[in-house]
């Protein structure tokens, strides 16, 4: 199993679940054990209402178990909330999870991410899921 330790935004989950998807080989590194992500109740709670939505709710309690029980799945519990987000407040669960979970970047594609580059304090990296695909595929 790699040490590499990642925040997987909603979009960046549900764009590599798909089957068909170019980004699969994310879903399918998560669930190898190629890399490990950091998730909160928050996070969880969205990844399955919005998966609900997208697809159905045997589809959302399904990925919400795999994620549960998968050993490269690190569960935290957030206890700061730093609001370095302030175009898209409901984006901080994803950085307050990065900081707590000491990860190596929050990967999204979603630009109220983009202020995070001018943060010097605390540092949050981010990557694009295009990146992030390109370095799973080396793993």
């Amino acid at each position: 199993m790699s040490d590499t330790k990642v925040v997987l935004d909603t979009n960046a989950l549900l764009i590599s679940i798909g089957r068909r998807s170019r980004f699969r080989p994310i879903f399918d590194g998560l669930l190898s054990g190629k890399f490990n992500i950091v998730i909160s109740n928050e996070i969880l709670t969205e990844y399955v209402e919005i998966l609900e939505r997208k697809a159905n709710i045997i589809v959302a309690n399904n990925i919400a178990q795999a994620l549960i029980h998968s050993r490269n799945v690190e569960k935290i519990e957030v206890s700061y909330k730093w609001n370095l987000i302030a175009d898209d407040p409901d984006d901080n669960k994803f950085v307050d999870c990065a900081i707590a979970g000491r990860v190596k970047y929050v990967v999204t594609n979603d630009r109220h991410f983009l202020i995070l580059k001018n943060i010097s304090f605390p540092k949050v990296d981010i990557i694009s899921v295009e990146e992030f695909l390109n370095e799973v595929e080396q793993l």
